[in-house]
């Protein structure tokens, strides 16, 4: 669903494609000066992301780029006998179909919304050219590729090397990093997919991290308590790329407790 600028924007800011762009939260789009911006802005159309919608198909040319305002998108790597597992989480700091950038027109990875948002579509066609004339652009989109996969690397590590809890920990940051809110819309049965476990696994350490006081969970919500007793926990498997995107871009994204 598209749209209009009245909906999400104020009076004042950078006029694009009949509609007005202010208080831009995406870090990509941020990052951009303005006239790298302007390449694009008469081509990106501002859309509600909600839950559940594919942004990028498994072994399908994607259609649009989106780079997230707000809300959150799981990167899911799936095999030809139905298993899978997230690799990597998309927020505010990033866009789908990185991979684009890269000279490739297919992943099998998947990547769907996971909580509802909005964010700018960008045609890939689009996109691809927009790269090509402006070296600036390309530059910024190919320091956000190795963040990614430097991300999903460190998934990796976690799954085979750190134990639920620490995982979930770890999980649960990346989540609070991305979404901006001490409430985290997620469900025992969506935290089981996305790490891979059992449902009844999920439920017994969140009670383990709720009797530390580091979070308090109930139906549909997992409210963060004490982000730096989830930070001890999740130890090593947190952290560095959270530290290389700041390096990157010179903003932060993992942050204190949010008020």
């Amino acid at each position: 669903m598209v749209a209009t600028g009245s909906d999400w924007f104020g009076d004042s800011g950078i006029v694009m494609a009949g509609f007005e762009i202010t208080n831009i939260r995406n870090r990509i789009l941020v990052s951009l000066p303005e006239n790298s911006l302007a390449l694009l802005g008469d081509f990106l159309q501002p859309v509600e992301l909600p839950a559940k919608q594919v942004l990028v198909q498994s072994d399908e040319r994607p259609s649009h780029a989106y780079f997230i305002e707000n809300g959150l998108a799981s990167m899911i790597a799936l095999s030809p006998d139905g298993e899978s597992v997230e690799v990597g989480h998309i927020g505010f700091e990033g866009m789908s179909a990185a991979h684009i950038v890269l000279a490739a027109d297919t992943t099998p990875n998947q990547t769907f919304m996971q909580v509802s948002g909005c964010g700018y579509a960008l045609p890939i066609d689009r996109l691809r050219r927009a790269t090509e004339e402006d070296p600036v652009l390309l530059e910024l989109l190919l320091r956000y590729n190795p963040y990614a996969a430097l991300q999903l690397a460190n998934s990796a590590l976690a799954n085979a090397r750190y134990s639920i809890n620490e995982r979930l920990a770890r999980w649960l940051l990346m989540v609070h990093d991305r979404l901006r809110s001490d409430d985290l819309p997620l469900t025992h049965e969506f935290l089981a997919l996305m790490l891979g476990v059992r449902r009844s696994g999920i439920t017994n350490e969140l009670h383990v991290l709720e009797g530390i006081h580091a979070i308090r969970a109930t139906r549909g919500n997992v409210k963060i308590l004490d982000r730096q007793k989830l930070e001890v926990i999740a130890a090593g498997s947190y952290g560095t790329p959270e530290r290389i995107y700041e390096d990157l871009f010179g903003a932060q994204l993992n942050r204190p407790r949010f008020g």
